[in-house]
């Protein structure tokens, strides 16, 4: 099955650690344009970073091991969890 085929999924993941005040959303969605994803990144009242994104699996790996990558040092832990998509989202986006 090629990419463009593939069938399309959501992820919710949550970053902990020092996340917040670091400029993590706006990386996240710097990082988000280069991938063919959905969704939206948000700080959470919790300290957390809510990323929900939306495509098919292989892209939103290669996004999450991005992110990985350049937030490595602000990350302490990472929750996911994953569904169906709902197609809801036209792009990606930071949200408030």
């Amino acid at each position: 099955m090629s990419e463009s085929n593939a069938p399309l999924i959501r992820r919710v993941v949550h970053y902990g650690g020092d996340v917040q005040g670091v400029g993590f959303r706006y990386t996240t969605n710097t990082l988000a344009a280069r991938f063919h994803v959905t969704g939206y990144v948000k700080n959470l009242g919790d300290g957390r970073v809510e990323l929900v994104i939306e495509g098919a699996a292989a892209e939103l790996d290669r996004l999450q091991e991005a992110i990985a990558d350049r937030m490595a040092g602000y990350i302490g832990h990472t929750e996911v969890q994953e569904a169906p998509a709902t197609g809801e989202f036209n792009g990606f986006r930071v949200a408030f």
